[in-house]
């Protein structure tokens, strides 16, 4: 580094930060600063009748609660369930619980939305036409099981795969399992991954 002398008919160079806002100066912002900071102390002592309190109460919703245990794994971890009128409305952490203290994994903060979720089925659909339309439970019990028996006859039990979701509870998860083997074939796996 080489030090050189600055003669007085040299202008001086000015930093970038002078540049960025001539008309703001360092005193300049510091006296800007302490007018902001008087305004707000000086409101924070005018007398009560200007601000009050909000009179206007709302009441929370009376929900009733209820301690359960997650389904989604076999892990077991807990939260409360609140019902009004009979429904699910929301879901709250249990913190006291031994095994999870209150956090829930991605399935266990959704448990609610599987139950009810608009999106749900709630009575079978048949694709017709290119639309689909609803058909009974009847009638949606006797196509499947024919297509399965036929499936069957032709080309054995192992032609079946069982996949179930780890959006199911685990009893779920059993009778699933139980029934491929009802059906004659270990092609059961189960999609266990969040």
């Amino acid at each position: 580094m080489t030090l050189r002398r600055v003669r007085e008919s040299e202008t001086l160079r000015t930093s970038p930060v002078e540049t960025l806002n001539p008309l703001m100066n360092r005193r300049k912002f510091l006296k800007s600063a302490g007018v902001g900071l008087g305004v707000g102390v000086a409101s924070s002592l005018v007398p009560n009748p200007i601000f009050r309190e909000a009179t206007a109460a709302v009441e929370p919703p009376k929900l009733e609660q209820y301690k359960t245990i997650c389904t989604n794994c076999a892990v077991g971890c807990g939260l409360i369930g609140e019902v009004k009128d009979g429904v699910w409305v929301s879901q709250e952490p249990w913190f006291e619980h031994p095994i999870n203290q209150g956090s829930l994994c991605a399935k266990g903060a959704a448990a609610r939305s599987k139950v009810v979720s608009e999106k749900r089925l709630r009575y079978p659909m048949k694709l017709a036409g290119g639309k689909w339309q609803r058909i009974s439970w009847d009638q949606a019990m006797t196509e499947v099981t024919a297509k399965l028996v036929e499936l069957r006859k032709k080309y054995g039990p192992d032609a079946l795969h069982f996949n179930f979701s780890a959006h199911q509870s685990n009893e779920n998860g059993f009778a699933v399992r139980k029934w491929a083997s009802m059906w004659g074939t270990n092609n059961v796996d189960f999609q266990a991954r969040i």
